[in-house]
């Protein structure tokens, strides 16, 4: 409310600030005689006296024709209905003002044969008062208008924000699921590397439970998470698998969002090793260079014929969280007969701000 009143008068400072500089100008021109001091003394309270059927039609618009009338979808007869007395009391009141104190009182003044009704003087009494009117009314619409777009953008924010962390939230759920498997199919075999494994494991639990709440981590801190994940894998597959991790980061301290590449690497096991009955391979490449992230990963899988890429909820995840909160990225998955590589540009430089 207060914020409000603040702006009301800013608007009438300012328009009375113009008004008078006019009204000063007309007033050392057409009278010599008058010093500079005593015309702006004149030019301010003249256009002081005018303000009240200014502020009769401003505000009768603003709060009556606007928020009653064309808010409530009232009808065009309504709001004619209403306004032209009001149109026509301001123009009454902007003449008396004029003829009864203005020229006689502040200008000290005689109308000689002028009347009071004179059409040529109420026009310009309409003109006077409708400008005015103009301009607030103008600016309460381009006020509405802003503050419409920024409760938009809000929303709109707000319905990202929430997507975000949905897709975070699938993602977790996932990743658990897929390592309780391997722990379950160790611990059928009685492997001597399941207690490992749970250690391990608590260590990635701890990693998403804190870590994978933040807006952005270190990249060191996820690749250190994904190696902790490799090694994970590596007790469960022994020789059976090779794995191969390349970095080469210019900066580890360049921030990423958290568990952005550990989709792609959960689906080179998921979809590749476990489904491979021979040995097989995966290969990892992450370069960062000047804010520029690169992420190579190839995987061997069965020759089933099929080449084309279907996407499950890992993939889609990243997808969008890629489009979500990076802009400048690329991200290509290719399909072969016996392997499956997945590429992935994104300049870390230029995330976006939900």
């Amino acid at each position: 409310m207060k914020k409000r009143w603040l702006l009301h008068i800013a608007f009438w400072v300012a328009y009375v600030i113009n008004d008078t500089a006019l009204e000063y100008a007309w007033v050392r021109s057409s009278m010599e005689n008058v010093s500079e001091w005593e015309a702006m003394r004149l030019s301010v309270w003249s256009n002081l006296s005018l303000l009240p059927p200014k502020f009769l039609l401003s505000y009768f618009i603003l709060y009556v024709t606007i928020n009653r009338g064309l808010m409530k979808n009232k009808n065009v007869w309504w709001l004619v209905g209403w306004l032209l007395p009001v149109v026509f009391a301001g123009i009454v009141m902007h003449r008396a003002i004029v003829y009864y104190y203005i020229t006689p009182v502040i200008f000290k003044e005689a109308w000689g044969d002028q009347t009071l009704f004179e059409v040529k003087r109420m026009l310009s009494a309409f003109l006077d008062i409708g400008f005015a009117a103009s301009l607030a009314v103008g600016m309460k619409l381009l006020r509405t208008y802003w503050v419409g777009k920024e409760r938009e953008k809000g929303l709109v924010k707000e319905k990202l924000e929430a997507e975000l962390k949905f897709l975070r939230n699938q993602t977790n759920p996932h990743f658990l699921f897929n390592t309780l498997n391997n722990i379950y199919a160790l611990a059928r075999k009685k492997s001597e590397s399941t207690p490992d494994v749970v250690l391990k494991l608590s260590k990635l639990l701890r990693f998403m439970l804190y870590e994978s709440r933040k807006e952005r981590i270190p990249l060191a801190d996820e690749i250190r998470m994904i190696e902790d994940y490799l090694e994970l894998e590596k007790i469960r597959y022994n020789e059976r698998l090779s794995i191969s991790f390349a970095q080469q980061l210019d900066d580890p301290s360049q921030h990423i969002a958290p568990l952005l590449l550990l989709p792609f690497i959960e689906n080179a096991f998921k979809h590749g090793a476990s489904e491979t009955r021979f040995d097989s391979f995966i290969r990892i490449d992450a370069r960062l260079e000047k804010g520029i992230l690169y992420f190579f990963i190839e995987n061997t899988k069965e020759d089933t014929g099929e080449t084309g890429v279907t996407e499950n909820i890992g993939l889609s995840n990243v997808r969008r969280q890629l489009e979500l909160m990076y802009h400048e990225h690329s991200l290509h998955v290719e399909n072969k007969k016996d392997r499956f590589i997945v590429q992935l540009t994104v300049n870390l430089n230029n995330d976006a701000t939900i």
